[in-house]
């Protein structure tokens, strides 16, 4: 029906016209009575763009994927309708049968859901590129493996051939990232918590992002160095979403709904892992641990859906092409079923999720110590300007180290992490087993000295490599770290309890690898702060036999470490500068008797219904908030709501017309380029309306540097003297809001509010910002980063000062200010 009525509505000769009616009355009507409780749509708005002799038309610009919804839902319900207008069958207004395929593939759409169709293909999709990954990256390393054993039996060019390779394949993937996209470097997870945490990072969504992924993790993790997939694969699922909500028209309308749109996110960070690992409930909970603070029921079965999807098609790639005989998991294992351990066992279990949480605490704080003696260092001019360097130190340490003729032999050097993950899972202690490839790599000259070295290594080098600046995860590195720390302890359990714990006519031995499983998930528990690898192991073995010293290690595992460090992804977030919301712990019962009126900001920049126009366009001249709040005057500051710039600078343009006539060609989307740009000056048709041309620097404010009349779009037939007197008179009046949609429900608190309460107002609601009223009055802005500060110290509150009085450090106001409204995201870009 709804289809039938927008053909109806369309019919006749003016049908353009009443597009354009209907999209500007919806973009008036819709937005007033728009209940705006988040915020990352602040900088993503449709933005008209005004030509000669044509009415106002859309002009759709993105950030990351996220549009200002209501905009984009009509503009994809009217997309439909111009698709539905090309059916052969509709004449005169008549409905169509529904027998074309237009027409057939949006009631297939409207019946089963694009959620449906939207989450199986990202699971597909997903599946299949991550089998074509495992495909390049398991021929990369077997051509490194291949150039040492049967190429040449010369010890020098063995040696060479060892280290070159993985060296050109580091060279490789830094060349890739710095030329299309710096946005590929690390990990990924850190970035996907803060964006859907409602922060917008410039351009990680886009496909010179996917490209610069995809090609320089295979090329990084087939040079052989300890980096994981798993978190560069998150960020190659989250940016497949965007794409295909973006470019595949039946999807539009999930992509131009901003909470469906990050729902799908979600999803995609379920299926990243899931690929992965062939783990999907294992996949959905660690998206969920590692990426939310609060996470909707209902997008639960989403998540499981396209996990299950990705999983299915990921591991029938290898039944159709590998030639297995079933689906199966990626490390089987076969531990006895009937005695798998012994109670008193469950002391060893907890002693080993003890040291796995102090040494996943250790390992985030070595690594987040590298990362600042790096950026600290006195070279780190040379090192920054010469960004080959680091890469190249790091890769010959590691394969010098690893060269399987000298240290090597004593860790298992020629092995490759999967193919050392399935000798830790062996069933067999190393020291009776019969399996010559074992005994062969790890015997030598024992295997506790073997595991021992293999552990430190590991360790150490697993720290410096996901430093380096290309696509690098952490989890599988940890993950093969932490079976290796548990196989040590079951061979050590091994050997001084060789009968068992109990000796008598039913002895039952230990087995190393149910330990080698527990520090498995233990360690990678520790580090990165979740649950969700004890489910991930079972998943990955397909038995359930350890479930309780799996779970008992890793909850011990997670106390120890929650209790010393952050996990490594908060760790890195915190390392770059990015957004977040520190949790309270128990020494800030305090906050209950804090107020945000303690904390807020009180120099804001608002505007009122009593501005000229010339106080208008100084203000969008000197800022570049996103949005700004409007009272009605400044005497009584009564909080009416806010403006989004987008429309400010409309209803200026509008304001600045001579004669009402149609100005040239303006697109206000532009603005946001001007963050690309750094200090250089930025020249294009705005200058028309603002008299000015722009310079944008990311550590200071918007500068204005005047320009000749001819720049500011002179009418023809009309003297430059008329023009600027006529300019300066519209200058002096008083803006005209009338037509300027206005979000009339800000999301605000009053002054009295605690500070827990707005802490979990704006975990629950992912804010950014709040305004703050006292009696309707408009008084302050309170920021995420307000909240930050305080809840690490930089703000201290005096209980005796004068309550309006502010509190921030001199000079933050200005440094920081940039945050009360929208996060510039060159502030965010990793560098």
């Amino acid at each position: 029906m709804f289809i039938q009525s927008l053909i109806r509505s369309n019919s006749g000769d003016s049908g353009a016209e009443d597009k354009e009616e209907l999209l500007d009355k919806q973009d008036r009507e819709d937005y007033n009575v728009m209940p705006h409780f988040k915020n990352r749509t602040d900088d993503q708005e449709e933005i008209l763009v005004m030509e000669d002799g044509a009415p106002p038309r859309l002009n759709r610009q993105h950030s990351d994927g996220f549009q200002h919804h209501q905009h984009s839902q009509l503009r994809a319900r009217l997309d439909i309708q111009d698709d539905l207008e090309e059916c052969d069958l509709i004449e005169g207004g008549n409905s169509c049968s529904r027998s074309c395929y237009s027409c057939w593939k949006y009631y297939v759409l409207d019946t089963f859901g694009d959620d449906w169709l939207f989450c199986l293909l990202l699971g597909i999709s997903m599946a299949l590129i991550s089998f074509a990954m495992d495909f390049c990256i398991l021929k990369l390393q077997e051509t490194h493996v291949f150039f040492y054993n049967d190429l040449t039996t010369n010890p020098i060019l063995r040696f060479l051939l060892w280290t070159v390779y993985p060296l050109l394949c580091i060279i490789f993937s830094v060349s890739v990232v710095q030329v299309i996209s710096l946005n590929a470097v690390g990990s990924g997870i850190p970035e996907m918590k803060t964006i859907l945490r409602g922060i917008v990072i410039h351009n990680y969504l886009t496909w010179q992002t996917l490209i610069s992924k995809v090609i320089g993790l295979c090329f990084s993790m087939g040079s052989g160095l300890p980096i994981g997939k798993e978190g560069p694969f998150v960020h190659i699922a989250c940016i497949m979403s965007n794409l295909l909500g973006q470019n595949v028209k039946g999807f539009k309308r999930i992509f131009s709904n901003e909470t469906r749109n990050v729902e799908m996110l979600a999803a995609a960070c379920a299926v990243g892992v899931s690929c992965t690992f062939a783990a999907p409930i294992g996949g959905v909970l660690f998206s969920i641990e590692v990426t939310s603070t609060y996470f909707a029921v209902r997008n639960y079965w989403r998540g499981f859906f396209t996990a299950v999807c990705g999983s299915f098609v990921f591991r029938m790639m290898d039944v159709w092409i590998s030639n297995e005989a079933t689906i199966t998991t990626l490390y089987p294992t076969n531990f006895s079923g009937d005695f798998p351990f012994d109670p008193l066992e469950l002391v060893a279990f907890s002693l080993m999720g003890l040291l796995a949480g102090l040494g996943g605490a250790t390992f985030v704080y070595m690594h987040r110590k590298i990362v600042f003696l790096i950026r600290n260092h006195g070279h780190k001019i040379f090192l920054h300007k010469n960004k080959f360097v680091y890469p190249c130190i790091v890769t010959l340490v590691v394969m010098i180290i690893s060269f399987p003729d000298w240290l090597g032999q004593f860790m298992g050097g020629k092995l490759t992490q999967k193919d050392s993950l399935e000798h830790m899972f062996s069933d067999q202690s190393w020291s009776i087993t019969t399996d010559e490839d074992i005994k062969a790599v790890w015997a030598d000259p024992n295997i506790f000295v073997s595991l021992l070295f293999f552990i430190v290594f590991q360790f150490v080098m697993t720290a410096f490599c996901v430093s380096l600046p290309v696509p690098a995860g952490v989890f599988f590195p940890i993950f093969v770290l932490g079976a290796a720390y548990g196989r040590l302890c079951g061979e050590a359990m091994t050997a001084w309890f060789p009968e068992g714990i109990h000796e008598g006519q039913n002895n039952f031995f230990i087995q190393p690898g149910g330990y080698a499983v527990v520090g498995a998930a233990a360690f990678s528990g520790a580090v990165t702060h979740t649950i969700s690898t004890s489910v991930i192991v079972f998943e990955l073995t397909g038995q359930i036999s350890h479930i309780i010293p799996v779970m008992i290690a890793v909850l011990i595992a997670n106390a120890a470490a929650q209790w010393l460090q952050p996990s490594i992804y908060d760790s890195i977030i915190q390392i770059k500068k990015l957004p977040y919301l520190p949790e309270i712990s128990s020494k800030h019962t305090h906050l209950y008797n804090k107020y945000v009126k303690d904390i807020m900001r009180r120099d804001i920049i608002f505007c009122s219904y009593e501005s000229t126009c010339r106080q208008i366009q100084q203000m969008l001249q000197t800022t570049d908030y996103r949005s700004f709040p409007i009272v009605d005057n400044v005497e009584s500051m009564t909080f009416l709501g806010s403006i989004r710039r987008v429309f400010l600078e409309r209803a200026l343009e509008r304001a600045l017309q001579y004669n009402q006539l149609q100005s040239p060609s303006v697109s206000y989307g532009d603005l946001k380029d001007l963050e690309k740009y750094g200090d250089r000056p930025v020249v294009d048709n705005k200058a028309a309306i603002f008299g000015s041309i722009t310079r944008h620097s990311a550590n200071s404010k918007a500068s204005a540097v005047p320009v000749t009349s001819t720049l500011l779009g002179v009418p023809d037939g009309v003297t430059t003297q008329d023009y600027t007197t006529w300019y300066e008179s519209q200058l002096d009046k008083r803006m005209d809001f009338s037509k300027c949609p206005m979000d009339g429900a800000p999301f605000q608190l009053v002054d009295t509010t605690s500070i827990y309460k707005a802490h979990t107002l704006f975990g629950l609601l992912s804010l950014s910002h709040a305004y703050i009223t006292e009696v309707g009055q408009l008084v302050g802005v309170m920021t995420l980063n307000e909240i930050q500060d305080y809840l690490e110290g930089r703000i201290q509150i005096d209980d005796n000062r004068d309550p309006r009085t502010s509190q921030r450090p001199s000079g933050g106001a200005s440094g920081t200010i940039q945050s009360t409204f929208e996060l510039d995201p060159m502030h965010i870009i990793h560098k």
